[in-house]
C-alpha cells in the first residue's frame, strides 16, 4: 500500500468559465459618446438675435443697391443753353424827332442741349431784340426738336420798320453810338414752351424763358454793323 505523500493530489483552481472556442475574454459592450448638451435660452436668444440682425442689414443693402440702380437709370433733365454766335444790323435808322426807329436784326442763336438721355421739344417760339426793357422788334419761331446732346443753330430776323419808341431809347442808343467805339448794347430774349422725354418719362409743358444781354454792336455810318461785339451773349434763364 503506497503512501499519500509521495502522490499527492493535483491543485484545484477555480474561475469563471470561458465563452468562446478560442479562449478569448469577453468583448465589453459599446456605449456611444454622449451628446453635447443642448445651448442655454441665453445663447439661443442672442443668436437669433445676431441672425435676425445679419438678415435686416442684408436687406438694407439690397435695398439701397436697388434704389442705386433705379435712380441711375431715371433721366435728369437738363435746361438747355442758348447763345447769340452772331449778330449783323442794317438799315438802322434812328429819328430824335419822331422818335422812329427802323432796323433789320439778323441773329444767329445756338441752342445746345446738355441731355444725353432726353429729347427736347420746342413750341410757341418767340424770340425779340430789346434796348434795355424795351421791344424793338419781336417775331415768332418755327417749333423745333433737339435729339440727345444736340446743338440747334436758329436763324432769327427781327424787323423793326418805323415802329415808335421810347424818349429814354432814343437818348440811350445816342449816347451809346457817340462813345469812341460806338457801340450799342442789345438784349435778346427767347420765349418758349418746352418739354422733355426719353424711353419712358415725359415731363409736362413749361415756360423756358431766356435772356442774352447786352449784346454789343458797333455802327460805323449807322447803316450796318462793323464788327460785333458778343459780351454778355450767354442766355440767362429766368
Amino acid at each position: 500500500m503506497s503512501s499519500s505523500a509521495g502522490n499527492p493530489k493535483a491543485a484545484v483552481v477555480t474561475g469563471y468559465p470561458v465563452s468562446g472556442s478560442n479562449g478569448a475574454p469577453p468583448r465589453r459592450p459599446f456605449y456611444p459618446p454622449p451628446a453635447d448638451a443642448p445651448p442655454s435660452r441665453y445663447e439661443t436668444f442672442f443668436e437669433r438675435r445676431r441672425r435676425r440682425r445679419l438678415m435686416a442689414l442684408g436687406v438694407v443693402i439690397c435695398l439701397v443697391l436697388f434704389a442705386g440702380i433705379i435712380f441711375s437709370l431715371i433721366p435728369d433733365p437738363r435746361t438747355p443753353e442758348f447763345a447769340v454766335s452772331s449778330a449783323c444790323v442794317t438799315g438802322f435808322n434812328l429819328s430824335a424827332q419822331q422818335q422812329q426807329l427802323s432796323a433789320s436784326f439778323d441773329l444767329n442763336l445756338t441752342v445746345h442741349s446738355l441731355n444725353r438721355d432726353m429729347r427736347i421739344y420746342y413750341e410757341h417760339v418767340t424770340a425779340s431784340v430789346l434796348y434795355a426793357f424795351d421791344i424793338l422788334s419781336e417775331n415768332t419761331l418755327a417749333p423745333f426738336y433737339q435729339g440727345k446732346g444736340e446743338t440747334t443753330v436758329l436763324r432769327v430776323r427781327l424787323v423793326a420798320l418805323g415802329e415808335y419808341v421810347n424818349s429814354n431809347v432814343v437818348r440811350g442808343i445816342e449816347s451809346d453810338r457817340g462813345r469812341g467805339d460806338g457801340a450799342v448794347g442789345f438784349n435778346v430774349r427767347v420765349l418758349s414752351l418746352y418739354r422733355f422725354r426719353s424711353w419712358f418719362l415725359s415731363t409736362s409743358w413749361s415756360t423756358l424763358s431766356v435772356y442774352c444781354d447786352d449784346v454789343l454792336i458797333g455802327f460805323g455810318n449807322g447803316t450796318r454793323l462793323i464788327e460785333p461785339n458778343l459780351a454778355g451773349r450767354m442766355g440767362k434763364h429766368a
